[in-house]
């Protein structure tokens, strides 16, 4: 680890805070963003499911609650 401190001790300060970073960006570009897209997918998949599961225990309840209103009133 000291010998990567020390190329680098040498180096302007562009070459270790623009031209490394660009590298590695060009390098794992790939992975980054196949890494991103997963996880967007991921969390849109997560709350469509929410929203399909909100709607569905909505539509539930507007539908089989008249029928049960009456009847169970007491006890909630």
């Amino acid at each position: 680890m000291d010998g990567i401190r020390e190329v680098f001790a040498g180096m302007p300060w562009w070459v270790k805070w623009v031209a490394v970073p660009l590298l590695a960006l060009f390098v794992f570009g790939g992975v980054i963003t196949s890494v991103l897209g997963a996880l967007i997918s991921l969390v849109f998949k997560l709350l469509l499911f929410v929203g399909l599961v909100g709607g569905l225990v909505f539509l539930v309840k507007k539908f089989s609650g008249r029928g049960a209103k009456s009847s169970s009133s007491g006890e909630w």
